[in-house]
């Protein structure tokens, strides 16, 4: 068969490059998933067991989550089924194994479903009531669907809590767990979904000022529409919500922050320390660890800059330790990713591509500053083996701030990866299992009293050195 024409050899090469490059840019909004039919859809909220046992049920792809209060986790995958049907769910987030539950769900109207979980006997589970309102509300210009949870009956007056996004591009609205989680345990919720997600306007960003003033703008919605139901109010939220939250913070009149498997350091920190993390993981030393910092420091310097400065600097790296075997190992948000494109990629082109992806993150962002000046109290809850948020610095960086009598309580729960998910490992990957036991009421226990309540946990735990709750 002859040689392909030289033309059609670069096309094909290019293509594979751009694939590449297009994996490092930083997360947009994906395309929507496809909705759950309005039959499994109108299941989700919170519900009760014939013992009394809440659990809440959210939609996922093709299917709905189930979580408990002690911290199990399931999915029931609907495709193919119909009201009436046994369905069964896997635990946590495996993809095959013996049934962690069975439920077989009815019309949506009735607010009653058959449900047994691990090795209880079905029984009938009715649907906890709770108030959701919905509402869309405006933020710099754009406007943003939100929605209210209230349990019922309503003994106010109850803390209020916003939910903050990470970097997700699912909607919060359809799909946040917590928005019944928190108002099963006497916590009213607001939830919104950020720009560019959802029913939500706008394009999707990574910008922390602006999605704290979006926060922001949550905040005072919520405020409104509960009205003299809430007590004290404030921010809660996951992963990149560490960075957000606190800057909204800071802005607004929140009464609290509370950061879920968050950083005290920059993004750019973020990558390096997963490159770090992953690493060691995979038995290389602290020699290796010194020329991977060489790399993370080229690769922060291209996505820093925009993808203006840096390559000759990553060439120099790549070149430098060329063949040997670490390099294989190199993953981190973003700098294996660009270790893998083609050295002979034009930098223009590498450039061209990068700005049409560009969604504003900073880099940079010091979180430090903000941490400091905060008055009001904040938790934050780690996972000791986070390999997409390594805690260690954010832990150091914490207790120094502890020192300095900020009202900062820190709980960690060892064993657990990012979402704070106990994990299994199959055939060399993670899995993630469910929530520790007593995670769901440590965090509606905090923001009932603003105070680490008496719950038993495996975690470990810092708590914030004399220092007075500030009144809202």
């Amino acid at each position: 068969m002859p040689p392909a024409p030289m033309r059609v050899i670069r096309a094909a090469l290019v293509a594979t490059a751009l694939c590449l490059l297009a994996a490092c840019a930083p997360q947009q909004a994906a395309p929507a998933a496809t909705p759950l039919p309005a039959d499994f859809a109108c299941q989700a909220g919170a519900w009760r067991t014939a013992t009394g046992a809440p659990f809440v049920l959210s939609p996922v792809d093709d299917g709905l989550r189930y979580r408990l209060l002690d911290g199990r986790t399931g999915r029931f995958e609907t495709t193919g089924h119909a009201l009436g049907d046994t369905i069964a769910a896997t635990e946590g987030w495996r993809e095959a194994g013996p049934p962690s539950a069975t439920a077989v769900f009815g019309a949506c109207r009735r607010g009653r479903m058959q449900v047994a979980f691990g090795a209880e006997p079905p029984s009938t589970a009715t649907r906890m009531p709770q108030e959701i309102r919905d509402v869309r509300f405006r933020s710099n210009g754009i406007e943003l669907r939100g929605r209210l949870v209230l349990p019922l009956p309503t003994r106010s007056p109850l803390p209020l809590a916003v939910l903050v996004h990470g970097s997700e591009s699912w909607s919060a609205v359809d799909r946040q767990a917590l928005q019944y989680l928190l108002p099963a345990q006497g916590v009213a919720t607001f939830v919104y979904d950020k720009r560019g997600t959802g029913a939500s306007q706008g394009s999707y960003t990574q910008d922390f000022e602006v999605l704290a003033d979006d926060a922001v703008a949550a905040m005072a919605e919520a405020r409104r529409m509960a009205g003299s139901k809430y007590s004290h109010a404030g921010f809660v939220g996951g992963s990149q919500a560490g960075w957000v939250a606190p800057l909204a913070a800071s802005r607004g009149k929140a009464g609290y922050v509370v950061a879920l498997y968050g950083l005290a350091e920059s993004p750019l920190a973020e990558d390096r320390e997963e490159v770090m993390s992953v690493l060691r993981a995979r038995g290389h030393g602290d020699d290796v660890l010194r020329k991977a910092r060489e790399l993370t420091d080229a690769s922060g310097e291209v996505m820093a800059s925009g993808f203006t400065r840096g390559f000759d600097q990553l060439a120099t790296v790549r070149a430098r330790y060329a063949g040997e075997a670490w390099l294989d190992d190199v993953e981190g948000e973003f700098s294996g990713e660009l270790l893998r494109i083609p050295a002979w990629l034009p930098q223009w082109l590498v450039r061209s591509m990068a700005r049409g992806r560009d969604v504003g993150t900073p880099w940079h962002h010091d979180p430090l500053p903000v941490l400091a000046s905060l008055q009001v109290p904040q938790l934050w809850v780690l996972a000791g083996d986070d390999r997409e948020a390594p805690p260690a610095n954010t832990l150091a960086r914490l207790q120094e701030l502890q020192a300095q009598q900020r009202p900062i309580d820190i709980v960690l729960y060892p064993g657990t990866d990012h979402g704070i998910h106990e994990f299994t490992e199959v055939d060399g990957e993670r899995v993630d299992l469910r929530n520790p036991e007593g995670y769901h009421a440590l965090l509606a226990g905090w923001i009932h009293d603003l105070q680490l309540p008496d719950v038993a946990t495996a975690a470990r735990i810092s708590p914030r050195r004399g220092v007075a709750v500030p009144q809202e």
